[in-house]
């Protein structure tokens, strides 16, 4: 089983219209709630890939029902630690412009803290977490290291999206697979690439503080993956990029989604790379005929 772990979900408020006249009062021509999180945006991927999985997390108060009410239409499995107060609402306004109005989330409480906690007495050996997303602010920071030995006490492995010192603090707990961007990574060793090869030599210190598999990705100029044998590199795919949204959590989801079934590093790599594409070129979460679409453009070559 793998478990998607979105801590601070939201309800996004999107509201559509052609632009926007400060201090004036604007009409929108559409407007939507959708149920938002880099955890769900996982479990959206790996539903499509027909990928068993179960979303963990916090939601209250109306908007949580509401979210949870959006996962279950869309046959996403969820078991939500159920907070006394509620979820938070992000505004996304689509003009002339795009802007965000991201709130910062609700306060959990110890008690209910403990009852997620108590959510891992489930894992299995086999089974892996996917930790990614913002952390509430009445959560410790390093909330997600916390639960790495839970984690691997059960013989399961996790996957971390975060940055910076967060990243480097859980290297030695051996994640299945990290995917920091280039620019990312370069932040962390507080150095910029004159070449790809500066690069690999970085991402490859990351397997050596004990990475399982890295996924660098690079935009438009595609990705590497570096494992403990190999280095491999694929191309862009080809199409126009409208989101940018939801793109990394499509990858890790391809990635991860496929290691359970192959344990093939580069085939996971491949899937993950055609999933990022697919969803970059969509204004949502790609969907099975949409990674079809983009994977015969994904080719996977060994580097050395």
């Amino acid at each position: 089983m793998i478990y998607t772990v979105t801590v601070n979900p939201a309800l996004d408020y999107v509201i559509q219209l052609k632009q926007v006249n400060r201090g004036e009062v604007n009409r929108a021509d559409n407007c939507s709630f959708l149920a938002g999180g880099k955890g769900i945006n996982v479990s959206q991927i790996l539903n499509q890939l027909d990928i068993d999985n179960t979303a963990w997390g916090f939601v209250g108060g109306f908007t949580g029902k509401e979210l949870v009410r959006q996962l279950n239409q869309r046959h996403i499995v969820n078991d939500f630690v159920t907070i006394s107060d509620v979820t938070r609402v992000n505004v996304k306004v689509h003009a002339e412009e795009e802007s965000e109005i991201n709130a910062a989330g609700p306060n959990i409480t110890a008690q209910e803290i403990t009852a997620f906690k108590a959510r891992l007495s489930d894992l299995q050996k086999g089974d892996i977490v996917v930790l990614s997303g913002s952390l509430a602010p009445s959560l410790p920071v390093d909330f997600y290291k916390e639960l790495l030995p839970t984690i691997k006490e059960a013989g399961a492995d996790f996957v971390i999206d975060t940055t910076g010192q967060a990243l480097l603090d859980t290297l030695s707990y051996k994640p299945l697979v990290i995917k920091p961007n280039h620019h990312e990574l370069a932040d962390l060793f507080n150095t910029t690439f004159a070449s790809d090869k500066e690069m690999l030599e970085c991402a490859r210190k990351l397997l050596d503080m004990g990475a399982q598999n890295v996924m660098v990705s690079m935009a438009g100029k595609g990705g590497y993956l570096i494992t403990p044998k190999h280095f491999y590199h694929a191309k862009a795919a080809v199409g126009t990029a409208v989101n940018s949204v939801g793109a990394g959590d499509s990858m890790i989801a391809g990635f991860v989604g496929t290691y359970v079934k192959t344990k093939d590093p580069a085939q996971s790599f491949r899937i993950g790379m055609a999933c990022g594409a697919a969803t970059a070129f969509t204004k949502d979460i790609a969907v099975k005929s949409q990674i079809d679409a983009v994977l015969p453009q994904i080719n996977v070559e060994e580097i050395s």
